[in-house]
Order: C-alpha cells, then sequence, then structure tokens
C-alpha cells in the first residue's frame, strides 16, 4: 500500500503543505525496513532528537525517515509511536491469568480493552495439550499506580468480567525486553549473545509531582503532525516548563532507569492492507527450573535474540509452579517451536534443568500502554464507584 503524504519539509507546517508522492508504507520496502529495524526498539532511554536518532542508525536523511513514519502510522501499519517508561519501576505490576467461562470470554476481552486504562497486553490464549492451567484463558499484563490496591483492582475486575478465578504473576526480574519483530524475521533458531543475558530488577521508583509532569507529556502517543524535528518542544510547553527543564528531567529519569526506549509499534496482529503480517504466532514460553535457579536460568533463557520479554514469574499450583516465561513470536508455528527447541536444549547444555515446560499460544489481542498515573487512577476509581477505601494499597 502507498499513501500520499504531507511533505515533512521545514517550510510547510503539518497539514497545510505540498503533497508529496506516494508514499511506500509495507515493512518489506527496503526502506522501510531498515527504518523499522532500528526503531522498534533501537533507541535506548531518552534522546533529544530521536527521529535524528533513527535516521543516523539507519544511514538515511532525517526527512526520509519523517515521511516514511508519518505515512505507516496514517495507514495503520504502525500503530503508535511514543516513548516508553520502565513501568515495572514506576508501579506495581504483574501478569494475571482469568479464569472465565468460555461464553464470557469475548465480553471480558472487551471489557479490559476497553473499561479499564490500566490492563496493557489483553491476550486470549491456549494450549496445544490440556493442562490444569489450560482453563485459564485471559491474560493480561496489568499496571496499578502506587498507593493503591492490586488485589482489590483485580478482584474490581474479576467481579466486572466474572472471572471464576485469577492468578497475579509479578515479575521477580527481567531478562530480556525489546520488540523487533522486523530485525527478528527470518532469524535462526538458537540465535543468541555470547554472553548471558542482563538481569534487571523491578523496584518501584518515586517521583517528585514535576516528574510526574513531565512524564506524562513525554509519554504521551505521537500524533501524524507530531512526528518532525525538535519534538520535545511542544511537550515541554505541555508539562508546563521550559525546553531546558523538560530535557533535563527527562535525561534524569532515564539515569534513574524509568525511561525505556523510543519506539515504533507495528500492528503485528492484523495484516496490512496489501495482507501482509508482520508476525502470525504469539507464543509464551513457560519452564519450571529448580527454585533457587531461576536468575541463572533466566539470563541463558534471556540471551536468545528471539525472544521479546523474559522474566522470573511464579505460576503458581495453576500453572504446574513455573518460574521463568518468555514470549516470541513468528509468522510460521513450526519456527516458533524450533526456537524453543533450540532454547531448552541450551539450558540442558548449560546443566540446568528443566522439570516442566508449555507454550501458549495467543489468539485474539489488544495491545495498549497501562495507564501508571497516581492521579488517573483516583479519577478511574470515581467514575467506575470504586471507594478510595476500597482501592487503596
Amino acid at each position: 500500500m502507498t499513501v500520499t503524504n504531507v511533505s515533512p519539509a521545514n517550510a510547510p507546517s503539518p497539514g497545510a503543505g505540498v503533497l508529496a508522492p506516494t508514499v511506500p508504507t509495507e515493512i518489506s520496502d527496503p526502506v522501510n525496513a531498515r527504518i523499522l529495524a532500528v526503531s522498534e526498539d533501537r533507541i535506548a532511554g531518552f534522546v533529544n532528537e530521536p527521529f535524528a536518532e533513527i535516521a543516523f542508525a539507519a544511514d538515511l536523511p532525517e526527512a526520509v525517515v519523517i515521511t516514511r513514519l508519518r505515512a505507516m502510522l496514517e495507514c495503520g501499519v504502525i500503530r503508535r509511536i511514543r516513548q516508553t517508561l520502565m513501568a515495572t519501576n514506576l508501579a506495581p505490576g504483574a501478569l494475571v491469568a482469568w479464569r472465565v467461562a468460555p461464553e464470557n470470554l469475548d465480553s471480558a476481552f472487551d471489557y479490559m480493552v476497553k473499561e479499564d486504562p490500566f490492563s496493557g497486553h489483553v491476550v486470549i490464549r491456549s494450549t496445544d495439550v490440556e493442562t490444569q492451567g489450560s482453563v485459564y484463558r485471559l491474560w493480561t499484563t496489568l499496571k496499578v499506580p502506587q498507593g493503591f490496591s492490586m488485589t482489590r483492582h483485580c478482584d474490581f475486575l474479576a467481579t466486572r468480567v466474572g472471572a471464576k478465578a485469577y492468578r497475579v504473576m509479578p515479575a521477580k526480574r527481567l531478562f530480556a525486553l525489546g520488540v523487533g519483530h522486523v530485525r527478528r524475521r527470518g532469524m535462526e533458531p538458537g540465535a543468541r549473545s555470547d554472553e548471558s543475558g542482563r538481569v534487571l530488577d523491578t523496584n518501584i521508583v518515586e517521583l517528585s509531582p514535576l516528574e510526574w509532569r513531565v512524564l506524562a507529556a513525554l509519554k504521551r502517543e505521537f500524533t501524524i503532525d507530531e512526528i518532525a524535528s525538535n519534538p520535545w518542544s511542544p511537550r515541554a510547553v505541555e508539562a508546563g516548563v521550559s525546553l531546558d527543564e523538560f530535557i533535563h528531567v527527562a535525561r534524569t529519569l532515564s539515569s534513574r532507569q524509568v525511561i525505556g526506549r523510543f519506539s515504533t509499534f507495528l500492528e503485528h496482529v492484523k495484516p496490512s492492507a496489501a495482507g501482509e503480517r508482520v508476525t502470525r504466532y504469539n507464543a509464551l514460553f513457560h519452564w519450571r527450573v529448580p527454585a533457587g535457579r531461576e536468575i541463572e536460568a533466566g539470563r541463558e533463557v534471556g540471551r536468545h535474540h528471539i525472544l521479546t520479554h523474559a522474566y522470573w514469574r511464579e505460576g503458581g499450583p495453576e500453572f504446574a509452579n513455573v518460574n521463568i516465561m518468555a514470549v516470541a513470536h513468528g509468522t510460521d508455528k513450526q519456527f516458533v517451536l524450533d526456537h524453543k527447541t533450540a532454547i531448552d536444549r541450551h539450558l540442558e547444555a548449560a546443566g540446568i534443568p528443566v522439570l516442566y515446560t508449555n507454550v501458549f499460544w495467543g489468539g485474539r489481542s489488544e495491545i495498549k500502554p497501562s495507564e501508571i498515573s497516581p492521579a488517573e487512577y483516583e479519577a478511574w476509581a470515581d467514575r467506575v464507584g470504586l471507594s478510595r477505601e476500597a482501592s487503596a494499597g
């Protein structure tokens, strides 16, 4: 697919310029692929000029990068462009598995997507082989801002969606975090770094009112017109501070590991207008390793390049007491399973026993950023009738 896009040249303001020639928007286009290989997850932390950084890393003019990103966002190939946060350090979070009756599954999915701004990834999952945990079909990520109770939030959601049970699985450690669907295409099973994966803590960081104000402006999704050079100047105005102060606060937050990456998020579930898919299969891998070896195992799992996420979470008896989980995507199911087999073999070679393993496949899904602002939580609780006493931690 191609779109006719407004030129990002310096002279015309967005929406008021001269129409440029049609712009390719498919991810298979060589220029777009070069841009996306960088823009999905290679711009770490906070940078003053993110689009210029993408252009430099992709070896393309910034004007080309801006034009292509605008076009891909406009036609839906890119779902959103935003500065991500290390939300695990800003609000208590967890992966939550919900046991919902089959006839209520779709309505529960819709409620989590449309009515709960604190639920992020919402996925209906299934397994190839029935296990005790197979009855937990609805999976969500959840962030509950500081000062509020995750248990009470989950109890409220369970009542609203008719969940019979739920399992909350906070991340104890992270070992891999980064999307990068385009650069992972065609990756050989077993491809991994030479060194063990890093270990990221999930300690909560407290922010000042000024830092929350800057963060709120920083994390907002970019509109098409905002994809331009010097993108933070309008955000500084939005936060009520000078550009210099905005940048200073953002850099400080980045140094405190509160800032994630500047990222483009592809529509990786639905096909594009031309029928092209970024990915088709979304797999949540489960492993149980001996207690006390979770970090060692997580680092060995996390070094595999195919994984977008890897973490230590306790699955409990509902999920055979697994403790290492990871996520991989691919356009071919066997290809994804081949990667899983390669990781299994690597754990065996590293002398780490796998006591149990399973795969939960993603079906219907929706991905949105989880809200983390305490002020937004208070406003939401008032709207839905959740009293301060019931929601407070």
